[in-house]
């Protein structure tokens, strides 16, 4: 028969077992093929919005194509007592529409919503959120409305076209279904002819 292991041992036993494993697991995922398979792929990965504006490129392309569109970046920032002229109109108020609502930035919808944002006829613009608000001297929120609010309604919409070409540059054009022939409208069958019946007289006109 097999002697029973002591309490004490058996708890000593496990625990070598636990640190080894442990030791085992850590030396793995310090190897540099760990690295190469994709163990960290997921923690270091940024969502596909987040990429598209880190490369700063997005509110630059807005003066790009409308010139004529307010540059508002004449705020002074907090960090270096500068105007810091990178801050513009476009760039808060692409940050307000992906960073702070959240908001997808490749369909018109969306844009529209964010500028009746602006124009008090969707949400209101919250001072302490707004773009600008923590790194400027002076929130930038009520001239960026005002700025907005100025714009005719020909000009947020090629403001619009501009922000969904940028973002979304390649858009999938699914062909309109055709429109179905209507069905053609259901034939009621004749009903049958049945003779009529013989009247008085009728054997009279059979004489010769």
């Amino acid at each position: 028969m097999l002697k029973a292991i002591p309490k004490g041992k058996a708890i000593r036993l496990t625990l070598r077992l636990t640190i080894a494993t442990l030791t085992g697991v850590c030396l793995f995922l310090c190897l540099p093929e760990a690295r190469k398979t994709g163990v960290f792929k997921l923690i270091g990965s940024q969502p596909a919005t987040a990429q598209i504006f880190s490369s700063q490129d997005s509110w630059r392309q807005v003066y790009q194509r409308l010139p004529n569109f307010p540059l508002e970046n004449q705020y002074v920032s907090n960090e270096t007592g500068n105007v810091d002229s990178d801050s513009t109109l476009a760039s808060r108020l692409i940050r307000y529409h992906i960073f702070v609502k959240s908001r997808p930035p490749n369909y018109r919808l969306d844009w529209k919503l964010t500028l009746a944002d602006y124009l008090g006829a969707h949400e209101y613009l919250v001072e302490s959120q707004y773009p600008g608000g923590n790194t400027l001297r002076q929130n930038p929120m009520e001239g960026d409305r005002a700025a907005i609010e100025k714009l005719s309604r020909a000009q947020r919409d090629a403001l619009i076209d501009v922000l969904v070409s940028i973002f979304n540059p390649n858009p999938s054009r699914t062909p309109a279904p055709a429109p179905s022939a209507s069905p053609p409208p259901p034939t009621t069958p004749n009903p049958r002819a049945t003779p009529s019946l013989p009247k008085p007289g009728d054997a009279q006109l059979l004489l010769p």
